[in-house]
């Protein structure tokens, strides 16, 4: 009995089926389109797709001007999308996402003044595509090639290159090129743009090719990774069969597998139903086929029909401003409208979904005519969302959510998909403030009412602001002593003080405590939603009262005084004010001093008006502290004295 194992990477990769896929619908909507060369090395699928209308041309000249354009997943040139825009054709672009990047790399890379080296076939399209988006580009096709004519491109070791490789290329020729390269240039990036579909293609060949008695590699000999899978079975496999389709597999060939271990391996341009084809003549009553269940099922997919409603899963192939274009392994090319992705207005699809994610959606229309099928993901998370928050409200668990709109009522917000309405007076936001604070922001909340058949939800942030504060609060009581210091939030002003949040709990910094200095009102040193550091003079836990202090020590106007100055130092004072027994004056904020009348000159004067001025600055002795009353007495006649005494 043989045993016969198809490689779960066999047939199209998602590139080569976007194309396919893009070529079909649009040769349904415009009757004709022309294909770029050839869409794909495969000539079976030319001759189906050409009886849809897709037309095979080599040159731009024979393409009509103002005609539909397909440019095929291999990619083309810069030039060549100016000459079709010069013509004013239509186009539509099938690159591969892959090789689109690997433009973007070289034209970059360009730009920026480095030389470009491409590792690839050099009459391949895409490596004539990669090149037109360069200058200068060299390319070499293999290692022992690069090794052979590096010399003559002239390049000095210390040239900056950058290096990408054909998508399809080698694993082992990259690894040896790069090598040489490292080697030989001091200033080299390395771009690794081979294909992991490619890769993975390869390394199942290799395995399968490995352990069986014979391969069977199917595609067309024109397509250059069918020949490599061809070239790696062959390295490691004593009998190969390499055939394009079933036609070419004879009656001899399979009854000389009787007995022996079979692997069948397809090129990336391979049709899932020349695979089947194949493996379904191979099959007899004496023949066991070991396909891969994910193959399996692909090969059935690819026979699918979908229908309205149903839940699909694939993976994204193409990622855009307007929509997600996703691979589901049928013939129906599939899309997830924006709109269709997320109810979040914020929602940005480019960066939340990237190619090769496997997503979930809803089949929501299938036009079998154009073979489209439209898809939307925010359904599925609406379904998983209700679930959510069903479970939520049972469980009285807090939810987070985007606020997206707000309305008279309240706000709404999005939380697991679904619509979730938070009443004003629930919002947490004090009846004078506007609730458009709320919008774009994630706010944690409580489903305090479900409505299933009318798709109503109704949410708290205020009873998780509540419990939370709640909390703090039951923390800052188990805690708090006289002397303790907390970080809080000015939540209000009165006359007399101002109250401050410090964690739950509201405490009072009366207007004594707010400054060294007198004040008329708290907003002279504080305002709302200042944030302070404060310590407990008092404690009332009986009451839930709390005094704080918000003066410190070390700002104290007399310490810094007392720090600075003692009697017989001379200071630069400010005239403040007179009285009938003489003047105040300010030694440093905070602290006066007084000068006696006798004290201001060094002969007699009815007032102290006669000698100084309000605001003047004069130069005054200190000849008493008083540190019981906080009393200064200064003299300037002292120093005019002095003075004397000096001369």
């Amino acid at each position: 009995m043989s045993r016969i194992t198809v490689a779960e990477s066999a047939g199209f990769c998602f590139g080569v089926r976007r194309a396919v896929e893009l070529a079909e619908r649009e040769a349904a909507r415009h009757q004709v389109i022309y294909s770029y060369g050839e869409i794909i090395h495969n000539t079976h699928e030319i001759e189906r797709l050409s009886a849809l209308g897709v037309r095979t041309a080599e040159h731009i000249d024979d393409i009509p001007d103002g005609a539909a354009v397909l440019i095929r997943a291999h990619g083309v040139s810069r030039a060549v999308y100016a000459a079709f825009e010069k013509k004013g054709c239509t186009v539509y672009d099938a690159t591969c996402i892959f090789v689109s990047r690997i433009h973007r790399y070289v034209e970059q890379e360009s730009a920026a003044g480095r030389r470009i080296i491409i590792l690839g076939s050099r009459n391949h399209p895409e490596v004539l595509g990669i090149a037109g988006w360069c200058e200068n580009a060299l390319v070499y096709e293999t290692s022992e090639q690069l090794l052979e004519e590096l010399d003559a491109s002239g390049l000095a070791p210390d040239t900056p290159i950058s290096v990408v490789g054909q998508t399809t290329l080698n694993r082992a020729s990259w690894n040896i090129s790069v090598k040489i390269l490292k080697k030989r240039y001091t200033n080299c990036k390395i771009f690794d743009t081979i294909c992991k579909a490619t890769d993975e293609r390869q390394k199942e060949a290799r395995s399968l090719a490995g352990r069986s008695n014979c391969m069977v590699v199917i595609g067309d000999k024109k397509s250059s990774n069918t020949k490599r899978l061809y070239e790696i079975s062959a390295s490691l496999c004593p009998r190969v069969l390499y055939i394009e389709d079933a036609t070419e597999l004879r009656k001899s060939d399979i009854k000389a597998l009787r007995g022996l271990t079979v692997g069948i391996t397809a090129g990336a341009s391979t049709p899932a139903w020349i695979i089947k084809e194949v493996s379904n003549n191979m099959m007899s009553a004496e023949t066991k086929i070991e396909m891969n269940e994910d193959f399996a099922a692909m090969l059935e997919e690819s026979f699918k029909t979908l229908n309205n409603g149903d839940k699909v899963t694939g993976t994204v192939i193409a990622v855009t401003p307007t929509e997600v274009q996703v691979d589901l392994g049928v013939k129906h090319t599939a899309y997830i409208p924006v709109s269709e992705m997320s109810d979040d207005p914020a929602y940005n699809v480019e960066e939340n979904v990237k190619a090769g994610d496997e997503i979930e959606a809803v089949v929501v229309r299938v036009n079998d005519m154009e073979g489209t099928v439209t898809l939307s993901k925010k359904r599925v998370d609406q379904l998983k969302g209700w679930e959510s928050i069903e479970a939520a409200k049972e469980e009285h668990t807090a939810v987070e959510g985007t606020i997206i709109e707000e309305n008279r009522g309240g706000v709404v917000a999005i939380a697991f998909g679904v619509r979730v309405f938070i009443p004003a007076s629930q919002t947490g936001v004090p009846k004078e403030e506007s609730m458009a604070q709320l919008l774009k922001t994630k706010q944690t909340f409580y489903i305090t009412e479900i409505n299933r058949q009318r798709k109503r939800v109704v949410g708290s942030i205020r009873q998780v602001a509540q419990e939370v504060r709640k909390a703090a609060a039951e923390k800052v009581w188990e805690t708090i002593e006289v002397g303790s210091e907390y970080e809080g939030t000015v939540k209000s002003l009165t006359s007399y003080g101002a109250f401050v949040d410090i964690g739950g709990v509201d405490g009072m910094i009366h207007i004594s405590e707010l400054s060294w200095g007198r004040i008329k009102h708290p907003s002279e040193v504080v305002s709302i939603g200042d944030p302070v550091n404060v310590y407990v003079i008092a404690l009332d836990k009986e009451n839930k009262k709390i005094s704080l202090g918000y003066k410190r020590q070390e700002d104290n106007p007399w310490n810094i005084f007392t720090t600075n100055f003692q009697v017989g130092d001379t200071a630069t004072v400010k005239i403040l004010k007179f009285m009938p027994f003489g003047a105040f004056a300010e030694i440093v904020p905070g602290v006066d001093g007084l000068i006696h009348i006798s004290q201001i000159s060094d002969h007699r004067i009815a007032k102290a008006e006669e000698a100084l001025t309000v605001g003047q600055e004069v130069e005054a002795k200190i000849i008493d502290i008083n540190d019981e009353k906080k009393k200064v007495s200064l003299s300037i006649r002292a120093l005019l004295v002095d003075g004397e005494d000096e001369e």
